[in-house]
């Protein structure tokens, strides 16, 4: 199963992004508002929203181009991925993109949950200062 975001245009630059997303306790302020629990690891965090199982997310990867959070769970095999493209020094365009592997039922729970949250994320990268 593959998610996108929508694209999106961030006043920062990639190498400023990158420095925010290698920091577990950044992640915190690009959360839904519905979240009830947040705590960081030594490379990732665990989070809680209303309504929705605990998810824990390791940083796997974070460069220039891109951070890749992985499910630190073994039950459930799916990556988060926030492209990073410079438009200038200044400016960074941003996609958040979802694979996961899951079985047809799972899918069909997941995936609306899933893009509502992916959008948000979204919503919140733009809007971050």
């Amino acid at each position: 199963m593959n998610l996108e975001g929508r694209k999106i245009i961030v006043n920062k630059s990639s190498k400023e992004l990158s420095e925010l997303l290698k920091s577990p306790e950044n992640y915190k302020d690009f959360m839904p508002d519905g979240l009830q629990k947040f705590e960081t690891r030594d490379n990732g965090f665990k989070f809680g929203l209303q309504g929705m199982p605990e998810i824990a997310l390791k940083i796997d990867e974070v460069t220039d181009q891109k951070a890749v959070l992985k499910s630190a769970s073994s039950s459930l095999d799916f990556s988060l991925t926030a492209t990073l493209n410079p438009v200038n020094e200044n400016q960074t365009e941003v996609q958040m993109l979802f694979e996961g592997n899951f079985n047809p039922f799972i899918k069909m729970m997941v995936e609306k949950p899933l893009q509502n949250f992916i959008n948000t994320l979204t919503d919140k990268i733009e809007a971050y200062k």
